[in-house]
């Protein structure tokens, strides 16, 4: 099994968008804020769960650890509409991430 690409994701993303074209708002810098906004909803209603359900019972409840983790998808779905909507490419993203961690290795 391959490991799952922030490629994959944002290709994905993409498709929905084709097949949802004028009934979503369509994925462009102008409402990437928008698309922002509903990812923070969505890891609202991630912190949610575990305020209300507690890190244990999601690691041990396989019920609970099924929603928990289709909301953790919700928020990554958004994450890659707002990298698309500033076409922010999967390179980009890995040299500003590769770039970030070698700073907070030097860090302390």
């Amino acid at each position: 099994m391959s490991d799952f690409t922030v490629g994959e994701a944002l290709e994905m993303q993409w498709q929905l968008q084709e097949k949802y074209r004028g009934k979503w708002e369509p994925i462009q810098p102008a409402t990437g804020k928008n698309k922002l906004l509903w990812m923070l909803g969505e890891m609202g209603e991630v912190a949610e769960i575990i305020k209300k359900n507690g890190h244990a019972a999601i690691m041990e409840d396989a019920s609970l650890r099924a929603h928990f983790v289709e909301e953790m998808a919700d928020v990554l779905m958004y994450y890659g509409d707002v990298m698309n909507c500033f076409s922010i490419t999967p390179e980009e993203l890995k040299a500003a991430y590769t770039e970030k961690f070698r700073r907070n290795m030097e860090r302390w």
